[in-house]
């Protein structure tokens, strides 16, 4: 299964594609959108959106991971992303990906196993789990592959029930690195 993973932001949006075949982790394409800081928004929100149309469109996922926002304490730049938030379910929707979000939280406790793990634990886990070959790599970027990748494990789980660690060690023995 192919799924696109999207970090929203206003000036920068990250975006990441994995394959998630047999659990076994591919990494297709990723980068970080550059929105120019123009006064007016909506040129930058369609910049995100025919970015993603694009990607969408060239790579073909069947399935779309957003990350959900969260309450900062700037009012307008939460605002800001979820505009782009918006376009980004919107780009998804027009091209009838399934659509699922995540909180930061849920994330970084799928990829790295601890929900208040810092941007470069995650990143370090990205390029672990991805055997990511670029030395730089920016966080937004990390951070879409690591939606992408949340998203397959939670799909994986979901299906493999676990009571306990021990039960989910033997149901999964894939994901455990020794």
């Amino acid at each position: 299964m192919r799924i696109l993973g999207v970090d929203p932001g206003s000036l920068l949006t990250g975006y990441g594609i994995i394959d998630f075949d047999n659990n076994e982790l591919t990494h297709i394409i990723s980068g970080v959108i550059k929105i120019p800081a123009t006064k007016e928004f909506a040129p930058r929100l369609q910049k995100i959106y025919d970015e993603l149309d694009t990607l969408i469109n060239k790579y073909h996922p069947k399935e779309f991971a957003l990350e959900t926002s969260f309450y900062g304490k700037n009012v307008q730049s939460a605002l800001k992303i979820g505009y782009a938030r918006g376009v980004s379910l919107l780009a998804a929707s027009h091209n009838k990906l399934e659509i699922k979000e995540y909180s930061p939280r849920e994330i970084k406790k799928a990829v790295v196993g601890n929900g208040a793990s810092s941007k470069e634990q995650v990143q370090y886990m990205i390029k672990k789990l991805l055997s990511y070959k670029k030395s730089k790599i920016k966080f937004d970027e990390s951070d879409a592959l690591a939606v992408a990748i949340c998203h397959a494990f939670k799909i994986t789980s979901s299906s493999k029930k676990s009571r306990n660690w021990k039960e989910f060690v033997d149901a999964n023995p894939d994901k455990v690195i020794e």
